[in-house]
């Protein structure tokens, strides 16, 4: 454990940057993006939610476990702007050498319109990325598991292509007796291999997130809280050069404390899942940092809000997640999954 927690330190302290805003920063921005519904549902990012959801370790590849052995899920987003993207994976245990996942996530950005410098058109291009992710989860104790995920990252835009190797880690710790789970995450160490064009190689979309989980013991109702890029304090935007996040700011009129609590919640995500019964669930989530940066003063509306909903018919399991980025629109998250072995089982 203090080997785990020295390296932790070390990871924080060469990726750690104090500059404001985590947009537009890094390169492969597209492995941020939430790909299932109940994820989505639940502010954008889940960490600590245990069970056998095989969507679940893509955000967490410590949430892997022998439950979801022969598992498959299909995921489907409907973005904005024509844009869509989705993941699939699949899962098999075997037994003391651990859990093993592998799954491919994409993003196509459909067709644009290519133009010349004086903007004569002059026909079309594509633009799409993708990441194989390769999972793997063992358990350290009862209560204790370790996961890595490997992902090989392809970008291709217009006539440019980029290569790049990144992984993640979690642990987490899991005590059913007390329906609660902690989890600790660093996502996308790695490197740009294969530049877009001569020059520095870009950097990664690197975080560090930790979060927690406690479902009732005698209601159905699941709370979570995850911490959001740990590694950045500030995480305000501000186009005004020289002024510090501490300062009293004349454009938002915050003083020291309110900035403090502003810069917090920024870090913080909430989710609840309602769980009457064993086959349905429905979430709500709140992300303050996607309110605050995407609402508009005049018009906020329900900007930063998610919610969903699953349900198990059959061998399915369906599931669907919105969230609101904008008062312009939503994204719209689909999901399927199945249990192979019970599928096959029934044949």
């Amino acid at each position: 454990m203090r080997r785990l927690i020295i390296l932790i330190s070390v990871i924080i302290v060469l990726y750690s940057d104090l500059n404001g805003q985590v947009g537009g920063n890094s390169t492969y921005a597209f492995l941020n993006l939430p790909n299932s519904a109940r994820a989505a549902s639940l502010g954008g990012k889940s960490i600590a939610v245990p069970g056998d959801d095989l969507n679940m370790p893509f955000y967490n590849p410590s949430l892997l476990n022998s439950n979801m052995n022969n598992h498959l899920v299909m995921n489907y987003v409907r973005y904005f702007a024509g844009i869509n993207y989705g993941y699939a994976s699949y899962a098999k245990d075997y037994g003391s050498y651990g859990t093993f996942a592998a799954g491919i996530h994409y993003v196509n950005y459909g067709e644009f319109i290519a133009a010349n410098e004086f903007g004569y058109k002059t026909g079309t291009f594509s633009a799409s990325e993708f990441a194989l992710n390769l999972i793997c989860s063992r358990n350290i104790d009862s209560l204790l598991s370790f996961g890595f995920t490997l992902k090989p990252v392809y970008s291709h835009l217009e006539k440019y292509t980029s290569f790049g190797i990144l992984a993640d880690a979690g642990i987490s710790y899991h005590n059913p007796d007390k329906l609660f789970t902690a989890a600790f995450v660093v996502k996308n160490i790695g490197a740009q291999l294969v530049r877009y064009y001569k020059g520095d190689r870009e950097r990664m979309p690197f975080e560090i997130q930790a979060g927690i989980s406690r479902k009732l013991l005698h209601a159905p109702f699941r709370f979570s809280i995850l911490l959001q890029h740990l590694q950045k304090p500030d995480m305000k935007y501000d186009s005004r050069p020289g002024q510090k996040s501490g300062q009293d700011s004349p454009e938002t009129g915050l003083n020291k404390i309110e900035n403090f609590g502003d810069q917090l919640m920024r870090h913080i995500i909430l989710g609840v899942e309602f769980l009457p019964v064993e086959n349905f669930y429905f979430n709500l989530g709140y992300n303050y940092q996607r309110r605050q940066e995407l609402k508009i003063p005049e018009k906020v509306g329900l900007v930063g809000f998610s919610w969903g909903f699953g349900i198990k018919i059959n061998k399915f399991q369906v599931s669907y997640g919105r969230a609101t980025y904008h008062v312009a629109g939503a994204s719209n998250h689909f999901s399927l999954s199945l249990n192979l072995s019970e599928l096959y089982k029934s044949n």
